[in-house]
């Protein structure tokens, strides 16, 4: 399928490309990855008058560790993510989410901005983004400013960031000790986007939780997270019982839309299903890395 007519436009610097987004507003997109915006062209759900591909944009591409945060630029591939010592130590829960985004072959070309900023509710990074209380730093022609994942994902696939601004690099709170981690989806194949997705986090500090991170994927037009089964894990210990509560009490408010892939109720038990496997397999991560 052809794409639509567009001009195009490849900045050298981060400050070409917003001079750019400013001068275009919302009549431009930019291409980082395209795994998410050239279907969206060929299909026609998309037809901006510019395209801003970013991907001479060096400077947006690596993973460091800085003040407790590890930070990775917009135009990171996903896959280099995933290979990345860094990652793996320091943000685990995006370690395990990492390999279920589609293929391998997407996964080298997707970018870790890209899907953020393209804020699919079904993908799995937008979720380890809001479990993890994630940062997003944006650059536009009044300055840089940093917007927490709280507020970055507004709705289907909007986010708060302004039409002239560029996203810059994720930050991630390095994992604490005695923390574990784990992200369970139930989806049709294996690349597919999930029916139903849980990013989960627990610390444990001599044997009770400290702390506790519950976020969803697929049951609303933004990531969700279980702040009431949060809450009601700090301070106990884990158990059967205990996560038999918490998945209750986490889907007990939801009301997922309905689709071919399932109605709201099945969503709503495999949500359940998914809180307890997620608490248990982190439960069992958390004494492994301690």
């Amino acid at each position: 399928m052809k794409l639509p007519r567009f001009d195009y436009e490849a900045p050298a610097t981060v400050a070409e490309a917003v001079e750019l987004l400013a001068a275009h507003e919302d009549q431009a997109s930019v291409l980082a990855g395209g795994q998410s915006l050239i279907p969206l062209l060929a299909l026609r759900l998309a037809r901006p008058a510019v395209l801003i591909d970013i991907n001479g944009l060096g400077e947006l591409s690596g993973v460091s560790v800085t003040d407790g945060f590890v930070t990775i630029g917009a135009l990171t591939r996903e896959f280099a993510a995933e290979e990345s010592a860094t990652v793996a130590d320091a943000v685990p829960l995006l370690a395990a989410a990492l390999p279920l985004i589609g293929h391998e072959a997407i996964r080298s070309r997707g970018t870790i901005g890209g899907s953020m900023a393209h804020a699919d509710p079904a993908a799995e990074l937008p979720a380890v983004a809001r479990a993890l209380d994630a940062e997003f730093v944006v650059r536009g022609q009044s300055g840089d400013r940093v917007i927490p994942a709280a507020e970055w994902f507004e709705g289907y696939l909007t986010t708060s960031r302004r039409s002239d601004e560029i996203l810059l690099e994720v930050r991630f709170p390095a994992v604490m000790p005695g923390t574990g981690v784990a992200f369970q989806e139930i989806a049709r194949r294996h690349g597919d986007f999930a029916i139903v997705g849980l990013a989960a986090s627990l610390t444990l500090d001599d044997g009770a939780i400290g702390d506790a991170r519950l976020a969803f994927a697929g049951l609303a037009d933004v990531p969700v997270r279980a702040a009431e089964a949060e809450a009601f894990l700090v301070g106990q210990r884990p158990s059967a019982g205990l996560f038999e509560e918490a998945a209750r009490r986490a889907t007990a408010g939801l009301d997922p839309p309905a689709d071919l892939h399932g109605s709201s109720e099945y969503r709503k038990k495999i949500a359940a299903t998914l809180v307890r496997r997620g608490l248990q397999a982190a439960a069992r991560n958390a004494g492994e890395r301690q």
